[in-house]
Order: C-alpha cells, then sequence, then structure tokens
C-alpha cells in the first residue's frame, strides 16, 4: 500500500508508468492497448484499495 511512500515517490512513479504506457500505445493496436490499460487499473485498485474507475467517474476525469 501507498501509505508510507513519499508524495515525490508516487508522482515519479505515476511519471514512469505514464512514460511506459505512451511507449507501449505508440507500438499496440487499440484493443491491445485498452487491455493494458484495464490491466493497469486492476493493479491500482488491487495495490492501493481504490476502485480506480470509481474514483475517476465521481471526479469526472482522469
Amino acid at each position: 500500500m501507498l501509505l508510507s511512500t513519499t508524495d515525490e515517490e508516487v508522482v515519479a512513479a505515476a511519471e514512469a508508468l505514464a512514460d511506459e504506457l505512451a511507449a507501449v500505445q505508440a507500438e499496440s493496436t487499440s484493443v491491445e492497448f485498452e487491455s493494458i490499460l484495464i490491466q493497469c487499473n486492476d493493479a491500482i485498485s488491487e495495490e492501493t484499495g481504490i476502485e480506480y474507475g470509481d474514483a475517476c467517474d465521481a471526479g469526472g476525469s482522469c
């Protein structure tokens, strides 16, 4: 869980994930990339205990 992680570490991890996803998106079909995003969302939800999709829906954007 991310409770013991600093804000800077969380931001750095998110930026690294974004960079990796951008690289994968460039090399994938839209169907393949959507599947990868779903897997990432599931992993984020499992690690944090927050349902990522629900959190996005509540704020209106993600």
